[in-house]
């Protein structure tokens, strides 16, 4: 017997729980449920984190979470419940299988099969942001390398346990080639180490074009957290309804499971919701748990639900379902197939399907790290880079001497044009002057003439080179 936690949620969340309960127990599943308050309700009483530290602790202690929707109350600072747990809890591998139910619900796509594994802690969702100038605010990118590697890795040993035959990346590395070429340099590291599956990488706008007009010529796909959220959607949307798909959101040592779509307040209380996307969830937290013939069970009762044309109004469509349900209808129509196997689409073998046991990431030795520049930011008000240049170059000192201003990453001194648009938010940079090293007191002694000549400095990002090889991007331009 596993004992998980349970939150309800908000919107038809209480439904769609209650009707996944109800077939998963139906079908044999050796849980016990420890139910907790999230969301809509917790936020409003003015906790900013829509959940208590007793909620926390009853999830930390279970290490199982099944969650159904929550409405997160607009404005007033109220935080992403979704990805705080992801963050608090470590679960760095969000898991979106999306497959074509053809001919059963509509799509363009019959032949699709497709996982999306997405990286879920850090990215642009890493949530650091700044109001820099007046015209210019910043979020910072932050990709690691434990990062990279735990993603990558979950995603080889998916497909290897799923008997998937191949991975492909998706980063945009030809433009951040510092942070999304980590990577892609990850990707193909811990690709060879799997020669029995075939690797790609695509470019992220060319690889999203052709998974929506060809996403049978993709398998598996892992991408960084922003990439993978968005696309994740899209994948599920293409495959037939984002009301069909579930997640899993994987970690070292917990392990939450969900409906990929949200509460939708103007469904609830009417018998309406399909519980299909949380009851994937849930047949993916079955997987995780080891209850694997359960899972097996509920699946193939559900794919023969949908294949014997009883349908929920979001896919119901004439000439192809037979009967119209409501929620609880569904459940029942489900549990009625327990223990049946489609004919027409492919029923599902688990023997497999445990979670994975993945090694911990381990550090690698400390490359050399050699302070090679700076760059200083400067906010500033006037509009010709020749003009702050001038003003720039005072700072100069025996050690450091401005090399580049841009302007939105772009070089605009020296050598600029006067066509390129410059907002109020300025990059100076400055590497050692001829047979001289910078060092940080050479900074320090930049920043404090700055503040002498009057110079609004905003920020400064110290420029390394590791092992030899440069650790910063060049300007667009140079």
């Amino acid at each position: 017997m596993t004992k998980i936690t349970v939150a309800k949620g908000d919107g038809i969340g209480p439904e769609i729980m209650d009707a996944t309960l109800k077939i998963i127990m139906a079908a044999g599943a050796k849980i016990e449920i420890e139910e907790i308050e999230v969301g809509e309700k917790v936020y409003l009483a003015g906790n900013l984190a829509g959940i208590a530290k007793e909620s926390w602790d009853i999830i930390r202690r279970n290490k199982v979470f099944l969650k159904a929707p929550i409405t997160t109350p607009q404005g007033g600072g109220y935080k992403s419940l979704n990805v705080t747990t992801r963050k608090f809890l470590g679960l760095y591998s969000n898991v979106r299988p999306c497959m074509s139910l053809h001919p059963f619900v509509k799509t363009k796509h019959p032949d699709m099969d497709i996982v999306i594994v997405r990286e879920n802690e850090e990215d642009l969702y890493a949530g650091i942001e700044h109001q820099q100038t007046d015209e210019v605010v910043q979020c910072l990118k932050l990709i690691s390398r434990p990062g990279c590697e735990k993603i990558v890795r979950y995603a080889f040993e998916y497909a290897k346990q799923y008997g998937r035959k191949k991975v492909t990346c998706f980063t945009k590395d030809n433009i951040m080639k510092q942070t999304d070429g980590l990577f892609h340099q990850v990707f193909d590291e811990i690709a060879k180490e799997y020669p029995e599956i075939e690797n790609e990488h695509w470019i992220i706008d060319i690889g999203a074009a052709k998974m929506a007009d060809t996403p049978e010529a993709f398998d598996v796909i892992v991408m960084p957290n922003l990439y993978g959220d968005v696309l994740s959607d899209v994948a599920a949307q293409i495959a037939g309804s984002v009301g069909l798909a579930g997640s899993a959101n994987i970690g070292e040592t917990c392990a939450m499971f969900e409906a990929i779509h949200g509460s939708a307040p103007r469904r609830a209380g009417q018998n309406l919701a399909n519980p299909s996307g949380l009851l994937q969830g849930a047949i993916m937290m079955l997987n995780h748990i080891g209850e694997t013939k359960v899972a097996e069970k509920v699946q193939n009762a559900w794919l023969k639900t949908i294949e014997d044309g009883i349908h929920t109004y979001d896919v119901f469509k004439e000439g192809v379902s037979k009967q119209k349900v409501g929620t609880n209808e569904f459940a029942e129509a489900v549990i009625a197939n327990l223990g049946q196997v489609p004919t027409i689409l492919k029923s599902v073998s688990y023997a497999n399907s445990s979670a994975l046991n993945l090694p911990k990431y381990q550090r690698k030795p400390s490359a050399k790290k050699e302070l090679v520049g700076v760059d200083i930011f400067v906010h500033w008000n006037g509009s010709n880079p020749d003009e702050l240049a001038e003003k720039i170059q005072k700072l100069n000192t025996p050690e450091a001497t401005l090399s580049m201003i841009t302007n939105r990453g772009i070089k605009v001194w020296p050598e600029g044009f006067e066509e390129t648009f410059c907002t109020d938010h300025w990059r100076c940079r400055f590497k050692p002057t001829e047979g001289q090293k910078i060092t940080k007191v050479t900074i320090v002694q930049l920043l404090n003439d700055a503040l002498e000549q009057n110079i609004d400095t905003i920020k400064t990002e110290n420029l390394y080179n590791f092992d030899g090889k440069s650790g910063f991007s060049l300007g667009q331009g140079q």
